[in-house]
């Protein structure tokens, strides 16, 4: 997947000086998960080409989109499946925006996806305002082609700014800036050239795109702004309406808001990184992203096969937390609102596990060490509070530990090589083998009933709890 944070221009932008400070804040930093909604007129077709994707070549991608938001330009792709299914299903002359009319989300939507974000543990919530097709959640001024004028009758995202900050959770906000198809002329996308050169950069779509952005700030004040790709070329030199004014504006209204990296200039919040797999400990802030499935928009052909089931999101917000990482993971609703259980179930069981061991995770740092940046097979680590504010050592409240994540658990003990052992030991208080940790509890017969470690010699042994399926905890006291 492409990467946007190393995209600069044009040459007369404004400089990283003009720029008010983006640091990542601490908020951010502590809450680690966070919930995306990719919920639009895509969801009304609810379709992309996912069933066999073998054949899928680099030509062929964009055609055979993976994503069903993208659904409006995919289905004005002569040829394509999409469109070649979408003139079966629904005639020849139904366009892409004729779905404004179609769509007709449940009273209670907004607050069953944010009652399930709550459950899963997530700690903030980004959904889409205006994704590439220019269809805008909120009443905007700016155009009739809007969720308040059209089909739904409402101002979506009115409803889930007031539900996700009645549940107390930050609230984030995605936009489209560099793509608004309904406000543009250009031919359908075919490859990622196209991504950057078929986009408006003119003067008047800047002072457009910038309105709406202050609409956004105005009206919802959001903790985050995600915008995607790109931004107008005409809208990042000096002006009333330049991206550096608009940050400002926004952190006059949020003093402890944040953007991210797709803004096409020469700062940047925090980095994103959708569908990747990210190897080592990073040194700077990164959130990860990507869907339950192939999609973010909700694909009714998706199923099992597709998806991350609970287990592998408990693992994967684990993996991408211990290398400095939030992950921001999606949710792609049903056209009337409702959540397909495929989904439900792997947010609900991670919120369960969240539940439990969630001091492993929310609040944490990564452990910066070279024996571990590329850490372990099936280990990770964090540093951070003990559970209950106890690290397992008496009259230690609020001490610092090492959590050491076992990510496959029902392989049983994991032993540590030699150099990842010593760099444990230098910063963490280890028993001596037959001592008992302060964590582990052992029966006559041996079996490990909670978490636990030992060391044999030079190198250290990490013991799961018993019945634990998805990720296990050892919790160290630190030197």
């Amino acid at each position: 997947m492409i990467s946007f944070d190393d995209r600069n221009g044009p040459a007369d932008a404004a400089p990283a000086t003009a720029y008010p400070d983006l640091t990542v804040p601490g908020w951010y930093r502590d809450a680690k998960l966070g919930l995306f909604v990719h919920w639009g007129l895509y969801s009304v077709p609810a379709w992309a080409d996912v069933l066999d994707r073998r054949d899928v070549t680099a030509e062929t991608a964009y055609a055979r989109h993976q994503y069903a938001e993208w659904y409006a330009n995919t289905v004005r792709i002569a040829g394509s499946p999409t469109r070649e299914r979408h003139e079966r299903l629904y005639g020849v002359g139904h366009s892409y925006e004729d779905f404004a009319d179609d769509w007709h989300p449940a009273p209670d939507a907004v607050a069953g996806i944010v009652d399930l974000a709550g459950r899963a543990g997530a700690r903030y919530v980004v959904p889409t305002t205006k994704h590439h097709d220019g269809f805008c959640l909120w009443d905007s001024a700016t155009t009739p082609f809007t969720a308040a004028r059209r089909g739904p009758g409402r101002d979506l995202i009115a409803e889930v700014a007031a539900a996700v900050r009645g549940a107390g959770l930050r609230l984030g906000l995605y936009y489209s800036g560099a793509h608004d198809w309904h406000a543009s002329e250009f031919p359908p996308l075919t490859s990622h050239d196209d991504l950057f050169a078929l986009r408006r950069n003119d003067e008047e779509f800047a002072a457009f795109t910038a309105a709406q952005l202050r609409e956004l700030i105005d009206g919802f004040s959001p903790d985050l702004l995600w915008n995607d790709i790109d931004w107008p070329d005409a809208g990042k030199a000096d002006g009333p309406d330049a991206l550096q004014e608009l940050f400002r504006e926004h952190l006059a209204a949020v003093p402890d808001g944040l953007v991210n990296d797709r803004w096409g200039v020469p700062v940047r919040g925090v980095l994103t990184r959708e569908y990747q797999d990210i190897t080592e400990v990073q040194q700077e802030v990164f959130e990860s992203t990507r869907g339950l499935g192939l999609s973010f928009g909700y694909n009714a052909d998706e199923s099992a096969e597709h998806a991350l089931d609970g287990t592998a999101l408990i693992r994967l917000l684990a993996d991408v937390v211990s290398k400095n990482g939030n992950l921001l993971i999606n949710v792609g609703p049903r056209a009337d609102g409702s959540i397909p259980d495929l989904q439900r179930s792997a947010l609900t069981e991670l919120g369960e596990w969240l539940g439990r061991l969630g001091t492993a995770i929310y609040g944490t740092r990564p452990w910066f060490h070279e024996a571990v940046r590329t850490p372990p097979e099936g280990v990770r680590f964090t540093l951070g509070p003990a559970a209950d504010g106890n690290d397992g050592t008496e009259g230690a409240g609020g001490s610092q530990v090492l959590h050491v994540l076992l990510l496959y658990p029902s392989v049983g003990p994991v032993t540590l090589d030699k150099s990842v052992s010593a760099a444990v030991r230098e910063i963490a208080h280890v028993p001596m083998a037959g001592a008992e940790s302060g964590a582990t509890s052992t029966s006559a017969a041996g079996d490990v009933r909670t978490p636990g470690v030992w060391l044999t010699s030079d190198r250290i042994t990490l013991i799961p709890g018993a019945g634990e399926r998805a990720v296990s905890v050892v919790d160290l006291p630190l030197r």
